[in-house]
């Protein structure tokens, strides 16, 4: 109540002086123009910006962004070329040997969602690789990855427990088969 009875008496206070007018001087025309164009530019820069924040990115750094649709991928998404799917093998394999930092600090977490993305795309993968080999080597392919995709579930159960040992042994024999599966591909 203070502050307002405050600004109350300054309002009254200030109605004797005479309102402050400008100088008789007017300011030159080109100075008023100035301000005009530049308040204008400003505007238009404005609303080019917004405009320009509103378009969507052209497709190649929408990939690169890191955010994927897995349902979008999974149900819409064509599925990769053979020869794709056995470079994604050979990716996920390689992220499989990197991850031994990430048991040995048992970052379980880490490890549980690497594996189910990795067991995600390599189911796919493996059905368009086998496209790629001949028909009379497709029967041992057939035994190794399913070698693979079991050794893969054995790994996200114990690690999901998580049981220190079992996740190691499977984590080996999860290893071995991808190499395997690996050297049937080349």
């Amino acid at each position: 109540m203070g502050s307002f009875a405050k600004h109350v008496i300054l309002t009254h206070a200030n109605l004797n002086k005479a309102p402050h007018l400008p100088s008789t001087t007017t300011a030159p025309a080109a100075t008023r123009t100035s301000r005009r164009s530049a308040v204008v530019w400003t505007a238009s820069f404005l609303v080019s910006a917004m405009l320009e924040v509103r378009r969507p990115p052209p497709p190649a750094e929408a990939e690169s962004w890191g955010t994927r649709s897995f349902i979008w991928e999974k149900y819409f998404s064509p599925g990769l070329s053979p020869e794709e799917a056995v470079a994604r093998i050979r990716q996920t394999t390689e992220g499989m040997h990197d991850m031994r930092h990430m048991l040995d600090t048992l970052s379980w977490r880490y490890v549980m969602f690497f594996i189910r993305l990795k067991s995600a795309y390599l189911d796919s993968d493996l059905k368009n690789a086998m496209a790629t080999l001949p028909e009379n080597r497709r029967r041992a392919y057939v035994k190794v990855a399913n070698e693979v995709v079991d050794n893969m579930s054995e790994l996200d159960r114990y690690v999901r427990s998580p049981k220190v040992y079992e996740s190691y042994v499977y984590y080996e024999k999860a290893l071995k088969s991808l190499d395997d599966l690996l050297v049937l591909l080349t």
